[in-house]
């Protein structure tokens, strides 16, 4: 594939809008990453203005754009906006940033793109069966993915445990606020996890997220019979799924729409 050909991946999230052009085939930039602050308020004309400029810095790169939103997406347009701008809300992503930047843009869920990433090049690679990733951070993230195939916007951190939204008792930022120790984050991470075993019988969980780096200090404290690993690709996650998303996943939606 030229290099003009390779997609274009953006990672759009609460203080920083990244992007690089990337290699399918190595599931790696193609190009030096960029970096610019998200704007404030992050509303939808003003992000489609900074993606604009963040695309015009890759002359080079002619290929499909795959952008990653941290809200639920279905068939391009956001349906929750917990911590963007609320006026995302019903916004059609694609169609916005397509007409801003002239190019073939495809929106999709951050989380959603870490997991794509993660069972293509990363953790979970060569795995059959069900993979669910997750992200520990401010919040939990989640991607199902089955034989390969995402099945999108699952948003388990949001689950009802114990009388409590998961993500409110056993997030990253959760640990850091309330001064856990590894051993009583990990009781509640376990609690969480077997409720996902229960509910869905995961034949691999990985466990993505910036304290992934720190898997050695609670993986193994938890209590599961699933196999669960961290994530390999990290902070490339985001990217490089959105831009497998831009080619292979909007070819999957409009397979549905047409019903073909």
């Amino acid at each position: 594939m030229a290099t003009t050909d390779l997609p274009f991946g953006i990672d759009f999230g609460g203080s920083g809008i990244k992007g690089a052009p990337v290699d399918l085939e190595r599931g790696d930039f193609a190009a030096e990453r960029e970096r610019t602050p998200t704007p404030q308020p992050s509303t939808p004309e003003a992000v489609a203005g900074v993606l604009a400029e963040l695309l015009g810095r890759f002359p080079e790169s002619q290929g499909p754009v795959g952008v990653t939103v941290p809200g639920v997406v279905q068939h391009g347009v956001v349906r929750s906006a917990a911590n963007i701008d609320r006026a995302w809300l019903g916004t059609d992503a694609d169609a916005l940033f397509t007409q801003a930047t002239g190019r073939d843009v495809h929106v999709v869920n951050d989380a959603d793109a870490a997991g794509l990433a993660e069972v293509r090049y990363g953790a979970a690679q060569g795995r059959k069966g069900l993979v669910i990733v997750t992200t520990l951070g401010t919040g939990i993230g989640s991607a199902l993915v089955h034989d390969g195939v995402l099945v999108p916007n699952s948003e388990l951190g949001h689950l009802e445990i114990d009388g409590h939204n998961a993500e409110k008792r056993a997030a990253n930022s959760v640990r850091e606020k309330e001064d856990l120790s590894w051993e009583a984050w990990a009781k509640r991470l376990t609690t969480y996890y077997r409720t996902l075993e229960k509910l869905f019988s995961p034949d691999l969980i990985v466990v993505g997220g910036g304290v992934s780096k720190k898997a050695p200090n609670f993986l193994p404290l938890l209590g599961l019979d699933t196999e669960i690993v961290p994530a390999t690709l990290r902070n490339k996650a985001g990217i490089v799924g959105a831009a497998l998303y831009a080619v292979e996943g909007a070819e999957q939606e409009a397979l549905q729409r047409t019903g073909a």
